[in-house]
């Protein structure tokens, strides 16, 4: 056909981040390409993978690569599920062996190394909820897109994050994605302290229906406002999050500075090849 780019063959894989097994977790698309390609064809191999995010990757040196993630919608600056993906798909399929691995994105340089028994511990940038709008319309108006009161709302870089009562109100949440979509945020994280039954300290759920995400599965890079509202709040700067959603996963997190290690586990559940 007239007029069609054509792209050479790249080697895609699916992978469940933030999984002890496959299905479990969130799953991503990674893309290996050989040289940087146009975003509006990214754009494309999203929508047309139609997960939360794929991640292209351009490799740049040895263990250094260019990362970029997007959505079914959109480009996004942060991505955690996708990030832990690339690197699990990197070292899995024994394309790089050096410690850490590099990657040049939107947020910066963010870096990932083995942490053993199967887990890839990330270097993120913390990202602390510094405005409170509890009480108010503010409050009121997602208080009702919910469907639940609420006990406190912060905002982080990219977030809203909303405190509720307690996990169990996390787990039944079924909000008005529509209204959701309507506050000025890339999505909004609900939480609460854990209560023994997930093993973690506090639990969450996110919703993007902005970015053309109803709700993430795991989201690793809510965890690094997560991290920092939990932290200061239970005085522990480590401690593990569970994400609520259906398909559930666990976020090892621990708060350094301006930084936040992020942990969690990884499984291929595809190899391919994308051809157009």
């Amino acid at each position: 056909m007239a007029g069609t780019v054509r792209v050479p063959a790249m080697r895609l894989f699916q992978v469940d981040a933030f999984a002890e097994r496959p299905f479990e977790g969130n799953p991503a698309a990674v893309c290996l390409v050989e040289n940087p390609v146009d975003a509006e064809w990214m754009q494309s191999v999203a929508t047309e993978m139609n997960l939360s995010e794929t991640a292209f990757l351009v490799r740049e040196g040895d263990g250094i690569y260019g990362l970029r993630w997007f959505t079914p919608a959109i480009e996004v600056d942060l991505c955690g599920h996708a990030t832990l993906a690339s690197a699990h798909v990197l070292w899995d399929e024994k394309i790089e062996d050096p410690e850490p691995l590099s990657f040049s994105t939107r947020s910066g340089v963010l870096t990932a190394v083995l942490a053993g028994d199967g887990l890839i511990q990330m270097d993120f940038p913390a990202d602390p909820p510094d405005v409170s709008y509890t009480g108010g319309p503010f409050s009121d108006g997602l208080a009702a897109a919910l469907g639940t009161p609420v006990v406190g709302v912060h905002r982080g870089r990219f977030d809203l994050l909303v405190e509720v009562e307690d996990a169990e109100v996390v787990r039944r949440l079924a909000p008005d994605f529509r209204s959701l979509a309507g506050f000025d945020a890339r999505g909004v994280i609900v939480t609460a302290v854990g209560d023994g039954l997930d093993g973690a300290d506090f639990v969450s759920r996110c919703f993007y229906p902005a970015s053309g995400v109803d709700e993430d599965p795991v989201t690793g890079s809510a965890h690094c406002t997560l991290a920092s509202f939990w932290s200061t709040r239970l005085g522990r700067p480590s401690l593990v999050g569970w994400q609520a959603s259906p398909r559930g996963g666990r976020v090892g997190v621990e708060l350094a500075g301006n930084r936040v290690l992020l942990t969690g586990r990884a499984v291929t559940v595809l190899r391919g090849e994308l051809i157009s």
